[in-house]
């Protein structure tokens, strides 16, 4: 109630609406000034979460606020325009750094464009695409947008939008690059396991200067097809985004779902799910660790990561029936029970994890090339963490407490004893060695939970017609690369109005410009290594 009291005092206009946070509506028009007295005199420093929305009679966005200084505290802001024609928002770009890529996102896909914004191009899509897919009025005729075999045109151009003290809105045109620069592409071929992404560099000599991500060549439209699914249908898109977070995204989707019907998921099946969260966070630090390794020339690393992570992949693939896309959480629990060997081969993997990890401190953590291509390298501030909203080992390594099993303690992570695995090195370095340290917690807590797991049902009853209630839910969790959130609208159907990932990998790009300038452009492999983006992530 007291943030309502002075969020009326500082917009009189504000309505609200009690929910899971607090939604509050305000004009556009007066939403720029909020959002900074939100962000200075409130400490929602964070921006969680940019949705747009299509509500018919007007369009506009939901901004998820975070304030980390107040406990986490979580609010819901509404902004909308019922121009159809031309709608316009103010951007909070200049606040929150992390609102450019999300609001370049909204424009990609509701048309909306963000007064103040400094880059207005869409991202995913090509410039030449027809229409604005998550409206309710998309055409959808593929002659409209057929497959296009010509390059993008005129990629270089952009605009932003800029207004007069009396109100005036006015467009101006400029390049992204300059004349003189000498732009540089890296990619969109394959670069180590990160993914289809191109990088448009502008270098002077070997430093980089600015870094232009280019991203939608694996998009798949993920969001506008679950508005045509039920929701048991859409649940095996969270397998195929991050796929080193196949279980820990799932299993967000399906508590999202579960919130919104009060179902209550048996122990057993809580108890089976975090322990295929903690494989799946080992599995993909791993992953990372070979990977790094291998961008760096250490070919050797690599093949041992993969020693142990084949072990955790033999445990999925004897529960789940696949060593990734497991397709295991569903709504109301898990949908087969345990393999027979699944503690003896937890047991197994614990016991040899300390060993492991000694050998590659060993061989790589301490190796002077290591060494010098990790540390200071990529810098990242604790506050540019926070303005970016970089989470997981990233933000971590940047000494950013955000741990969502932590913070917003979900399922029975409340009960286990763990440490969220911090460091001050604000390097590629620090990132590497929060991985490695996670995977130590990890092992932690299977060890607490392999010898409880209670017997039960796996999964509770469920409609065999699931139809949401009319609202909105947001829910997050931790996943391998930071926190991954689901909001879910419904307006009672069984398939849902609106449904909308938010990705820690799309943050974690956003600071590709920030933490490559003025670095080698080798050590821009080295640096999204750190970073360890995952494309399919950031596309959906």
């Amino acid at each position: 109630m007291e943030i309502q009291k002075e969020i009326k005092t500082i917009c009189p206009e504000a309505e609200f609406e009690q929910g899971e946070c607090l939604l509050v509506k305000v004009p556009d028009n007066k939403w720029h000034a909020l959002a900074l007295e939100l962000r200075d005199r409130y400490g929602f420093d964070m921006l969680t979460a940019v949705v747009g929305m299509d509500w018919t009679e007007t369009l506009g966005c939901l901004y998820y606020l975070t304030s980390t200084d107040r406990d986490w505290e979580m609010i819901c802001v509404r902004v909308e325009t019922a121009d159809r024609t031309q709608p316009r928002l103010h951007s909070v770009s200049d606040i929150w750094k992390v609102a450019n890529f999300q609001e370049r996102e909204v424009y990609d896909f509701f048309g909306i464009e963000f007064i103040g914004h400094p880059d207005m191009r869409r991202f995913f899509l090509r410039n030449d695409w027809v229409g604005y897919p998550l409206r309710k009025d998309y055409d959808a005729n593929p002659e409209l947008n057929p497959i296009r075999l010509e390059d993008e045109k005129d990629e270089d151009n952009t605009y932003t939008l800029e207004e007069d003290e009396n109100g005036n809105v006015k467009r101006r045109d400029y390049k992204v690059f300059q004349a003189e620069d000498y732009v540089v592409n890296i990619g969109p071929q394959h670069p180590s396991t990160h993914g289809v992404m191109r990088f448009r560099a502008a270098v002077d000599g070997e430093t980089v200067k600015k870094v232009d991500v280019v991203s939608g060549y694996i998009h798949r439209g993920i969001e506008k097809l679950c508005e045509g699914l039920t929701y048991p249908q859409m649940l095996h898109f969270t397998d195929r985004m991050d796929y080193m977070s196949a279980h820990q995204n799932r299993h967000c989707l399906c508590m999202c779902i579960e919130k919104a019907l009060g179902i209550e998921v048996p122990r057993r099946a809580q108890v089976i799910r975090v322990m295929m969260d903690e494989l799946m966070r080992i599995s993909s630090h791993l992953l990372s660790f070979g990977c790094t390794s291998m961008d760096l020339g250490a070919t050797t690393c690599f093949f041992y990561g993969f020693r142990e992570r084949e072990r955790v992949l033999d445990i999925f693939e004897k529960t789940c029936g696949a060593r990734m896309s497991m397709n295991y959480n569903v709504i109301g629990g898990v949908i087969a029970d345990l393999h027979p060997d699944f503690q003896k081969d937890v047991k197994e993997l614990c016991a040899i994890m300390p060993k492991a990890l000694k050998e590659y401190h060993k061989v790589f953590s301490g190796n002077i090339i290591a060494l010098n291509r990790l540390k200071n390298v990529g810098h990242l501030s604790r506050e540019d963490a926070i303005n970016y909203c970089v989470t997981g080992p990233s933000g971590r390594g940047s000494n950013f407490s955000c741990d969502c099993r932590k913070k917003h303690p979900y399922s029975i992570y409340s009960e286990l004893d763990f440490n969220e695995v911090l460091a001050n090195g604000c390097d590629s370095y620090a990132r590497y060695m929060v991985r490695m340290r996670e995977i130590e917690e990890s092992v932690k807590i299977l060890e607490q939970l392999v010898d409880n797991i209670p017997e039960g049902d796996i999964r509770a009853q469920v409609p065999r017609i699931i139809k949401l209630p009319a609202g909105r839910w947001y829910q997050q969790v931790e996943a391998s690369r930071g926190t991954f959130g689901v909001f879910i609208e419904s307006t009672g159907e069984k398939t849902p109005a609106r449904v909308h990932f938010q990705s820690p990998c799309f943050n974690l790009v956003g600071v590709m410009d920030l933490t490559c300038a003025n670095y080698m452009i080798a050590d821009l492999i080295t640096i999204g290594a750190a970073l360890d983006f995952v494309i399919p992530d950031i596309d959906r």
